[in-house]
């Protein structure tokens, strides 16, 4: 008897080869994809920072590759240019974050609450600049920003006010706006996608308790879009990290203060093709990378530990 009962019927056990073979069909084009485009390039990124080039010792043979271990990593950290970047990293944060995840969360709760004709309209206003590649959003910033071109600035000089776009106070405004103008509309979309879906019956039953307009706001809606909230200042820290294009463009203009080391990114991309180090630009990406990966863990442990406590 309980040998019967011990064994599996055929045909239960193959439904369940069949659920597995259809699992990992589907699945398999995504992990081939993301071994491909992912595993790869951060294993060969790993193994190429652990070799660097040196010359023999009259020169006459050219470069050499040879192992050097962690002396990429040592050079990286020891370089004053790429804890400068870091330095930038965290000014550019300290402006940006806080503009970028106010704006949105402010704008999202004023579209949740306007006239129902006027929401589309605003949404695709605001969406319509992050379709802009970033390359072409920084040119048609600099235009701008440069003197004797922009209307902008022109229109600033008429009224007594003189300010240097490209200046080393101006330039971290300047590419702070211009990630603004990139993806605000982006993140609002996110928040009022996540507002759409709370409970209407929460908000009419605040309503009907006497709680204002701000009072539902701060108390409700947005404690209800914890995760959205968590989910884009995550994606607005690692994003800030990789900040490489607006700076980069904005170095090509005219009495520009960023350097081509003003971010630890470009300091990795200077490293690649102005002076030929691929050993030195695989080692601060990869430093980069961890960086990155710190910063999240220590975000999403925090969120994690305030939601359990509440």
């Amino acid at each position: 008897m309980s040998g019967k009962t011990g064994r599996r019927s055929p045909k239960a056990l193959s439904s369940r080869a069949r659920t597995r073979l259809a699992a990992g069909t589907l699945l398999a084009p995504f992990f081939a994809l993301f071994t491909v485009a992912m595993i790869v390039p951060v294993a060969y990124a790993l193994w190429l920072s652990l070799f660097t080039e040196k010359q023999s010792g009259l020169g006459f043979d050219g470069p050499r590759t040879v192992f050097d271990g962690l002396g990429n990593y040592a050079a990286a950290l020891g370089d004053q240019a790429f804890r400068d970047g870091f330095w930038v990293l965290l000014g550019y944060c300290a402006f940006y974050i806080p503009l970028m995840g106010g704006g949105a969360i402010v704008l999202a709760l004023l579209l949740d609450t306007a006239l129902a004709r006027a929401r589309r309209f605003f949404q695709l206003a605001l969406f319509l600049p992050h379709a802009i590649p970033g390359l072409i959003a920084a040119l048609i910033w600099i235009y701008l920003y440069t003197p004797q071109l922009s209307p902008v600035v022109a229109a600033m000089e008429a009224g007594g006010i003189g300010f240097d776009f490209f200046s080393s106070a101006g330039t971290l405004p300047s590419i702070v706006n211009i990630a603004l103008w990139e993806w605000l509309g982006y993140n609002v979309v996110i928040f009022y996608a996540a507002l759409q879906a709370v409970d209407r019956s929460l908000l009419e039953a605040a309503t009907v308790d006497g709680a204002g307009n701000w009072r539902i706001a701060f108390s409700i809606k947005l404690p209800l879009i914890r995760s959205s909230l968590v989910m884009v200042l995550l994606f607005t820290i690692i994003g800030s990290l990789q900040l490489f294009t607006e700076p980069l463009i904005l170095s090509r203009g005219s009495g520009s203060a960023v350097t081509s080391t003003w971010t630890p990114n470009m300091y990795a991309y200077s490293a690649a093709f102005e002076r030929n180090d691929y050993g030195l630009a695989a080692a601060a990406s990869v430093l980069i990378a961890l960086v990155a990966a710190v910063l999240s863990f220590a975000v999403t442990r925090f969120t994690n530990r305030k939601e359990a406590r509440s």
